[in-house]
C-alpha cells in the first residue's frame, strides 16, 4: 500500500505532480482551483526534488512558458479554472499544433463569463471539440475523486508523452476543493537524461538543432501534418479509451455522467434499483476519446438513456452520436448549471418524469 493522506483534490494533484516527476509548473491564481500552486510552493517542490514552480504575470504568460518547457522535452503542467483556461487555448492551440506533451489541469466553475467560483461542468465542449483554432485534439481525463486526482496527473504525464500531445484534467470545484483519503503511488525520481530526438536543446557536436514551431506556410504540407495529427487521434480512440461501468450487465435504463455527477448517479442508480428499476451507470473516464463504442454496444438492449451534466446539454451531444443506429431509443439530458450541484433526489425525480415512470 502506498503512502495514504486526508487532502483536497487540488492539493493531491499538486502532490502527484512532485511525485511524477514533473519537471516545472507554471500558473496563476484563480478560484476554485489556486490550493494547486498554493501547495507546491509550500511544499518548497525546488528543495524537495528541485522542480520550478511559478507563478506567471497572467494566464497568457504560464501557456507560452508550458510551450517552452515542453519544447524543451521536460515533465511540464499547468493548471487553472475556467476563465483562465479560456485565456489560455491560444498556446494550447500552437502546442498541440507543434505536437509537445504536457499537462493542463481546468478545475471548472460556473460561467458564462466570469460566472461563479461555484462548480461547474460547462467546459466539456471547449475540451473535448478543441476549444481553440484548428482541427486538434486533447486528450481529456475526468476525475470523479480526489484518489483520481493523482492518479490521472501520473497517467496524464504517461499519456502526452506516449502521444506527444497535451493532456487535460477535466475536474470541478467539487472534486478539487473535498477532502478525502488518498493513496499515493511512489515517488518517480526526476529524468534528467533522456534526450528526446524531437526536442529542441540547440545544437551539439552529435546533433543538429530542432526548430519547434507550428507554423507552415505551404497548405499542403500543412495538410499533410494535420493528417497525420488526425492518425493520432484514431489511434488514441483505439488504444487508451478509458471508462466504468456500473450495474450495466442487466440495466434497461443507463445513466451517462462524468466527475461529480457519476457520484451523484452511483446514488441514484441505487435508488432506482431499490424500487424495481434496472438502471445502470456508464461513467467515461477518457472524455476524449469518448467511450462511444462501449455506449453503442449497451444502447440495442436499453429502453432510454438519461446524461446527466453540470451543464445545459452538451455531453448529451456525443452520446446522441454514439447511439445513432439505435434511433428508437429515448435519449434525454438532465442538467443544473451556473454553479448549481444536483443532488441524488432531484435526478432521480428527472429520471422517472423522462420516462414517464412516475
Amino acid at each position: 500500500m502506498g503512502e495514504l493522506k486526508l487532502m483536497k483534490g487540488n492539493e493531491a494533484i499538486a502532490e502527484a505532480a512532485i511525485r511524477a516527476g514533473c519537471d516545472a509548473y507554471f500558473g496563476y491564481p484563480i478560484t476554485p482551483q489556486s490550493e494547486v500552486m498554493e501547495y507546491l510552493m509550500a511544499e518548497k517542490t525546488a528543495e524537495r526534488t528541485g522542480m520550478i514552480v511559478l507563478q506567471a504575470e497572467s494566464e497568457l504568460a504560464a501557456i507560452n512558458m508550458v510551450y517552452g518547457a515542453a519544447s524543451a522535452g521536460k515533465k511540464v503542467m499547468t493548471s487553472s479554472s475556467s476563465p483562465g483556461i479560456s485565456l489560455k487555448q491560444e498556446g494550447i492551440s500552437y502546442i498541440a499544433g507543434a505536437e509537445l506533451p504536457c499537462l493542463i489541469v481546468n478545475v471548472v466553475r460556473g460561467g458564462p463569463g466570469l460566472g461563479t467560483i461555484q462548480p461547474s461542468q460547462a467546459d466539456y465542449f471547449q475540451s473535448v471539440k478543441g476549444g481553440g483554432h484548428g482541427d486538434y485534439k486533447l486528450l481529456v481525463l475526468a476525475p470523479a475523486s480526489a484518489q483520481e486526482m493523482s492518479d490521472h496527473v501520473k497517467l496524464g504525464f504517461e499519456l502526452a508523452f506516449k502521444y506527444r500531445n497535451p493532456v487535460l484534467i477535466l475536474s470541478d470545484g467539487v472534486i478539487g476543493q473535498m477532502m478525502e483519503k488518498v493513496e499515493f503511488f511512489d515517488p518517480i525520481p526526476r529524468d534528467t537524461t533522456t534526450v528526446y530526438k524531437w526536442a529542441t536543446l540547440g545544437k551539439t557536436p552529435d546533433r543538429q538543432r530542432n526548430i519547434i514551431t507550428s507554423l507552415d506556410l505551404d497548405p499542403y504540407a500543412n495538410e499533410k501534418h494535420n493528417e497525420l495529427m488526425q492518425a493520432k487521434y484514431r489511434r488514441m480512440e483505439s488504444e487508451d479509451v478509458r471508462f466504468e461501468k456500473i450495474n450495466c450487465d442487466d440495466a434497461e435504463y443507463l445513466m451517462v455522467a462524468y466527475g461529480c455527477s457519476a457520484r451523484v448517479c452511483q446514488k441514484v442508480v441505487q435508488m432506482l434499483r431499490k424500487n424495481g428499476i434496472k438502471a445502470g451507470l456508464l461513467r467515461p473516464i477518457t472524455l476524449f476519446p469518448f467511450p462511444k463504442k462501449q455506449l453503442a454496444e449497451l444502447a440495442p438492449k436499453l429502453k432510454g438513456i438519461l446524461s446527466v451534466e453540470m451543464s445545459a446539454g452538451q455531453m448529451v451531444e456525443d452520446v446522441l452520436l454514439s447511439t445513432r443506429n439505435t434511433p428508437q431509443l429515448d435519449v434525454f439530458h438532465f442538467g443544473r448549471y451556473g454553479g448549481v450541484v444536483h443532488d441524488p433526489e432531484e435526478v432521480y425525480k428527472g429520471f422517472m418524469q423522462k420516462f414517464n415512470l412516475a
